[in-house]
């Protein structure tokens, strides 16, 4: 490990880091403007993206599913789902030979607006992007699949174990 530090490799690695961070702080504006423009709660908003993103890659949400992909309790996930099916962008459908399973999808408007407001930004990034060769893309990708993987396995054991205490680091028991 001392010779990662010697070449410098760790301090890389913290800037990468840093800029993933700052990468993820963009995102997440770029998903609160999103809500404003569509005049939703960015929670409303995050749901209307993942149906319609899960739609297109032809694998629609069920309730449940949702609930897990935007940390939300089933029961609050039925409110905002109550609430996007009221103002017409999602529907529910019982498309599944089960009839108890119960498919999202996004109102035929929502589409068209995330493309309007994301299209532009879509281009940029592609433009980004195409200044890489292809293997260094796949490289990218697998860089990328690694640190989610390993960010689904820390999110998964943080939410089975809670906090000792609410009250600050100091004053927990030992």
């Amino acid at each position: 490990m001392e010779e990662a530090v010697r070449d410098g490799v760790a301090e890389q690695r913290e800037r990468l880091m840093e800029s993933l961070r700052t990468y993820g702080g963009h995102y997440a504006e770029l998903s609160r403007r999103f809500a404003a423009w569509l005049g939703l709660h960015s929670t409303d908003a995050t749901a209307v993206l993942e149906i319609a993103a899960a739609e297109e890659r032809g694998t629609p949400l069920s309730p449940a599913r949702l609930s897990e992909r935007i940390s939300l309790s089933t029961g609050a996930t039925t409110a905002l789902l109550n609430r996007l099916e009221a103002a017409g962008h999602i529907t529910r459908a019982r498309e599944h030979s089960d009839r108890r399973i119960v498919t999202l999808r996004s109102g035929g408007h929502i589409q068209e607006r995330a493309d309007e407001f994301f299209g532009p930004l879509a281009h940029r990034l592609d433009t980004a992007m195409s200044h890489y060769p292809p293997q260094l893309l796949k490289r990218f990708e697998a860089f990328v699949d690694d640190l989610n993987a390993t960010m689904d396995v820390h999110l998964e054991e943080r939410n089975t174990t809670p906090p000792s205490s609410s009250g600050p680091p100091g004053d927990r028991p030992h």
